[in-house]
């Protein structure tokens, strides 16, 4: 198989799993008890959030362990709009975020708040000027994601994050998709918070973090024990936590040789697909993108019959997100950028990771020919006399 959906999730590096190992059967301990058992684990926890805080250039007691990005996310939004709901109760976001961002939002708007979705534009990008504009003197917090996890625009967030400091705006990112892919440092960005998943960058799924910056006031949405500093209280997932914490290690290790290894890679797959297949598109900024996504649209076809074509061929592709693949309707995403549904429908994403080659990518350019040229031959769609 050539898996070529790693927006989607990521094969567990065998590093990563051989670190892990030790805490499910000798090394099984509670990190909040005493005795020698749980120290190791304590130990182990801590370990872990200095490596994701190194990956992020912040401060390990700034990282707070979660179940992943959608939790994550839920906690940073909800966490700072029931915190700062007597200051103001505006929040801006854009209309291409992730349903764990978009779907929090909609729920806080039921809940009293207001929200203000900004547009994207062709290219798929947010411009710093709304955001400005947006602003009232009721804003408590602006939620952006740093790379779309679709179209892989990465969105200009370092400049946002100056506004918000100057304005005494908590910012939040969502950089599920960009932590592990590009260097991603959290004062450069001027965030007060960013979320991030295991499963994106080679590491087990079920287990993600929240970097919250010092002096940053959240209200918790779970009570119970005084566990990641009475903000998400639970005993800890210690061999996900710890296989987390490798992947960030290994990530941050390899980050420069993986991105130039990537971008060459998706230069060849666009180039080829672009020059082989007519009436196909890139969809998104194409320097303003994470290094491992490449998103197409492909006049006359559907994209879902597209993936099952690729499938047969053995190549594991999507049309875009996974939280979203079951449903009917055509990515937000793709209508944000001005897409009309025929259009959206006929979408695939395809995200690289790091065991692919440029043969796999020769042959998936091949497969992808061959599918788009016969499924166009059976759709009303495609009038090409």
């Amino acid at each position: 198989m050539i898996y070529l959906d790693n927006s989607a999730t990521t094969p567990l590096d065998p590093e990563v799993f051989k670190s892990m190992e030790p805490y499910f059967l000798e090394e099984f301990g509670n990190a909040s008890t005493f005795y020698k058992l749980g120290r190791e684990a304590r130990k182990a926890l801590e370990i872990a959030r200095e490596n994701v805080a190194a990956l992020i250039g912040a401060n390990p007691q700034e990282i707070i362990f979660t179940s992943g990005g959608t939790e994550s996310d839920n906690m940073a939004i909800k966490g700072t709009a029931y915190r700062w709901k007597n200051k103001g109760k505006h929040i801006i976001t854009s209309v291409i975020e992730h349903p764990a961002v978009e779907e929090t939002c909609r729920y806080l708007e039921k809940n009293g708040f207001e929200v203000t979705y900004l547009p994207v534009y062709e290219e798929g990008l947010v411009r710093v000027e709304d955001v400005k504009e947006a602003i009232r003197d009721d804003t408590i917090l602006i939620t952006i994601m740093q790379a779309n996890n679709e179209i892989g625009t990465i969105q200009p967030i370092a400049e946002i994050g100056k506004i918000t400091s100057e304005k005494g705006i908590y910012f939040h990112t969502d950089a599920v998709q960009s932590v592990g892919k590009i260097p991603v440092k959290v004062e450069d960005l001027n965030v007060n918070l960013l979320s991030l998943s295991s499963h994106k960058l080679n590491g087990p799924k079920g287990v993600g973090a929240l970097y919250i910056k010092k002096g940053t006031i959240l209200e918790p949405l779970i009570h119970g024990g005084g566990h990641e500093r009475g903000l998400r209280p639970g005993t800890e997932n210690i061999p996900g936590i710890v296989g987390l914490g490798k992947a960030c290690e290994l990530a941050r290790t390899h980050l420069d040789e993986n991105i130039k290894q990537l971008t060459a890679l998706r230069e060849q797959l666009i180039a080829g697909v672009l020059g082989e297949i007519e009436e196909s598109y890139l969809n998104g900024d194409h320097e303003k993108r994470l290094p491992n996504n490449a998103h197409f649209r492909f006049s006359g076809i559907e994209g879902e019959s597209l993936v099952l074509h690729l499938d047969a061929k053995g190549i594991a592709a999507s049309t875009g997100s996974a939280c979203s693949s079951k449903s009917l309707e055509p990515s937000h995403v793709l209508m944000a950028l001005g897409m009309e549904e025929v259009d959206a429908h006929g979408s695939l994403r395809l995200s690289l990771g790091k065991n692919i080659t440029s043969d796999d990518v020769e042959f998936t350019i091949k497969a992808i020919k061959d599918s788009v040229n016969l499924l166009r031959s059976m759709s009303p769609l495609w009038n090409k006399n």
